[in-house]
């Protein structure tokens, strides 16, 4: 049998790694957004080529199947990677966080630009592109924030497009930082209208939130918990409605990012049946996790912004993502060290970086993000799929599909058909895995869900054909992910 090789020589390294131009999945439960079905998958180089019952090439290699489960890629809707915050940075960078996120089964990974004040968004995204490209190890894109807005940004807006970028990012809270005016965000809806972009939203209250931030203060409150009770689930809950009511009337597309309370949730649901085009994503933390969590002794590793609730709204939540409620699943991953000076052995390197210990006297110098993204898929497989929550579809359609839709990579993303990139995840549905620090691959010196068994896991986990993970050995490498040129022509889910 005569099989076409490629060599790749791994650079600095004097690892061969070999793979074929065409492989044959053979055997597996194909399992999309729209059904399940048992046959063979070919891919041709980077590209599915077709699906079907005992298909045949004597120049590939047959990949055995049999009781695994075939998905499509996981696209990673949200996360921050090097992403500064008060007096440090998030400890994963692009190539860390890739690395993590392919681990988990995600092979696409949607980050934001950073526009600084005065600057433009052009210079946003260049600065974004240059930190990532030579470091990316999965396929990636970036949503553009605007922080600072002006004529000038409203121009660069309505070329953003063209230019291969369809969504947007604006918040409601964080004062005199990233917030915009009520005003300011009705322009960008308009003007995102009428050239083909989502307009994504941070919503919290940012008023409030000062005034509250500054009475605990000055009431000598320092404590983690403080960081949710100056933060209410009252505050998201109106600043959501409140821009659900611009979207309403200026007929834009907006994506609640990072839902937390059932309260937004119905606000949600509310629009969406008058007819507004609204969409709505949750992340793990607001399924697993309470504000109880921040009175533990170590309460400043659960410090993320929105803060957690309550079990009734991780109840909600889940029942949101049962019912079709809530579109996808993202994690907001932004991890940073609980004690940034103890350094931790991270590919044979010791690593510090200062973290959460930053706020030990001040809830509010405690950088304000979580590492979730390795676990995302496992997570919402073992407690949605495997309680019953979730069909092994819906699974599919929340991390991977609707993403893919809601932000112009479909079918390229999210799919397995004819034409589409080779993303594929072969998921052992037996797999039993205890998540622990110790195995992870973020970069970070904790984990939340540490001591928790997860049952479905990848087993080998391919970009655009290539072997990235097999049973949990790493053969991706730096560089290899491609900035995406997104279509415009994006899907409402």
């Amino acid at each position: 049998m005569l099989f076409v090789l490629i060599i790749i020589l791994y650079k600095g390294s004097s690892k061969w790694i070999w793979f074929f131009m065409k492989k044959i999945f053979r055997g597996g439960s194909i399992v999309t957004a729209n059904g399940i079905q048992t046959a063979d998958l070919l891919i041709i180089e980077d590209k599915i080529d077709s699906i079907g019952t005992d298909l045949y090439d004597d120049e590939a290699e047959i990949i055995d199947c049999i009781g695994m489960i075939i998905m499509p890629g996981g696209v990673e809707p949200h996360a921050h990677f090097s992403l500064p915050m008060f007096d440090t940075i998030s400890s994963d960078n692009h190539y860390t966080g890739h690395r993590a996120a392919a681990f988990g089964g995600s092979t696409t990974v949607l980050d934001f630009t950073s526009q600084l004040p005065g600057q433009s968004l052009q210079a946003s995204i260049a600065n974004s592109i240059d930190q990532a490209s030579k470091s990316a190890a999965v396929d990636y894109s970036f949503h553009i924030n605007v922080t600072d807005f002006n004529a000038d940004i409203e121009k660069e807006i309505r070329t953003l497009s063209l230019q291969g970028f369809t969504s947007l990012k604006v918040f409601t809270a964080y004062n005199d930082t990233l917030r915009l005016l009520d005003e300011e965000i009705m322009s960008i809806l308009e003007v995102a209208r009428d050239h083909g972009l989502v307009v994504m939203i941070h919503a919290e209250d940012g008023d409030e939130i000062e005034n509250l931030v500054s009475k605990a203060l000055s009431d000598r409150h320092h404590e983690p918990i403080w960081h949710a009770r100056t933060r209410p689930s009252h505050g998201e809950v109106n600043a959501g409605k409140r821009v659900i009511d611009m979207v309403e009337e200026s007929d834009a597309i907006l994506y609640i990012v990072h839902i937390s309370t059932s309260g937004l949730l119905k606000q949600l649901v509310s629009g969406r049946r008058r007819g507004v085009r609204v969409m709505g994503e949750t992340c793990p933390q607001y399924l697993f996790f309470t504000e109880e969590n921040l009175l533990q002794s170590d309460g400043g590793k659960y410090v993320c912004s929105p803060p957690l609730r309550s079990l009734q709204d991780n109840t909600d939540l889940w029942e949101g993502l049962s019912d079709g409620s809530l579109q996808t699943v993202g994690t907001d991953h932004c991890p940073f060290f609980a004690n940034g000076k103890l350094p931790i052995e991270y590919d044979g390197d010791q690593v510090s970086i200062p973290g959460k210990e930053l706020g030990d006297d001040d809830f509010t110098k405690i950088p304000n993000g979580l590492p979730v993204i390795e676990h995302r898929m496992a997570l919402l497989w073992t407690f949605g799929v495997s309680t019953g929550k979730l069909s092994v579809e819906r699974f599919v359609e929340l991390v991977s599909t609707n993403p893919a839709k809601i932000f112009g990579l479909y079918p390229r993303k999210g799919a397995l058909m004819p034409g589409s990139d080779a993303d594929i995840v072969l998921w052992d549905p037996n797999k039993k895995h205890t998540i622990s620090v110790r195995s992870s691959h973020m970069r970070t010196d904790h984990d939340l869900w540490e001591g928790v068994e997860v049952e479905g896991m990848p087993k080998q986990v391919y970009l655009r054909g290539r072997l990235l993970v097999k049973n949990n050995n790493w053969f991706g490498q730096p560089g290899y992910g491609q900035l995406l040129k997104r279509d415009g022509d994006f899907q409402f889910v």
